[in-house]
């Protein structure tokens, strides 16, 4: 899967981000089962999408591998609004991006917003 790295599930902690069906994931809670007489032992992930707040559950063994995405994060000032996109220009780059408009902030041309990229697509987590 392009965007992420491999790692086993016994190395993650809440908080972190897993990649399952080329979306991001955030770990909500794992809880892991002790070893039995023909099997290893086992880790349940508790997850939430980064993208669409829902929520789903992983189970595998605690050696399996699971793709973890490779998080960009920064901050870009708001050239203008345009329908159900939010045009802003990075900070530190200059670049030009284009971002989902988040209607729980209020955004306005001239503000700055911190925004996080996980597998090609982008999401506004902060406005100040």
């Amino acid at each position: 899967m392009p965007g992420t790295a491999r790692v086993e599930i016994r190395t993650l902690k809440v908080g972190r981000y897993v990649a399952i069906e080329d979306s991001a994931y955030k770990v909500l809670s794992i809880s892991k089962s002790k070893p039995g007489k023909h099997g290893s032992a086992k880790a349940r992930l508790e997850l939430e999408n980064l993208f669409t707040k829902q929520k789903r559950s992983h189970v595998g063994t605690v050696t399996d591998t699971i793709h973890v995405p490779i998080l960009e994060k920064g901050s870009a000032i708001i050239t203008h609004l345009q329908g159900e996109e939010v045009h802003a220009m990075d900070t530190k780059t200059y670049a030009s991006l284009i971002l989902p408009i988040d209607t729980s902030m209020k955004l306005d041309p001239g503000g700055e917003i911190q925004w996080v990229e996980a597998m090609g697509r982008y999401k506004i987590t902060r406005d100040h």
